[in-house]
C-alpha cells in the first residue's frame, strides 16, 4: 500500500526538479532543446494526473468510512492511531494536488518557451522582409 506513494513522491520530486530546472536562465539553444525534451516526456506523464486522482477518491472513501474515535471510550493507543491517520491522509491528499500542480505548471512552462520561440521566429521573417 506504501508503494504507490513513495511512486507519488518520486514523481512530485521529479517534476518540481524539471520545472526548477525549467525556469533557470540558460541560453537559447540549451533551452530550447530542454523544452522539447521535455516536451516528449509530458505526454506519457500525462498518466500521473488519473494515477493522482484515483488516489484523492481513495483517500476519500477511506475518510469516510473510517471508524471516529472521539468518544471517552476510546484509549490513549487508539485516539493516536486515528489521528495518524487523519494526518497521514492529509499528506497524501496534498501529495496528489502537487502531483498534479507541478504537472500542469510544467505543462504551461513548455507551452510558454514553445509560443516564445514561435514569435521570434515570426519576427526574425519580419526583420528580413
Amino acid at each position: 500500500m506504501g508503494l504507490q506513494w513513495v511512486i507519488l513522491s518520486y514523481v512530485v520530486a521529479a517534476e518540481a526538479a524539471v520545472a526548477l530546472f525549467l525556469t533557470l536562465p540558460s541560453p537559447s539553444i540549451i533551452k530550447s532543446r530542454i523544452v522539447s525534451l521535455v516536451s516528449l516526456i509530458l505526454q506519457p506523464a500525462l498518466g500521473i494526473v488519473p494515477f493522482a486522482g484515483f488516489q484523492l477518491m481513495d483517500i476519500y472513501w477511506k475518510q469516510e468510512h473510517r471508524l471516529m474515535c472521539t468518544s471517552e471510550t476510546c484509549t490513549a493507543a487508539e485516539r493516536d492511531r486515528y489521528e495518524k491517520s487523519i494526518y497521514k491522509a492529509q499528506r497524501n491528499a496534498i501529495l496528489c494536488l502537487a502531483a498534479c500542480l507541478l504537472y500542469w505548471f510544467v505543462h504551461r512552462i513548455c507551452n510558454y518557451y514553445k509560443e516564445l520561440q514561435r514569435l521570434e521566429e515570426v519576427e526574425k521573417r519580419r526583420k528580413n522582409l
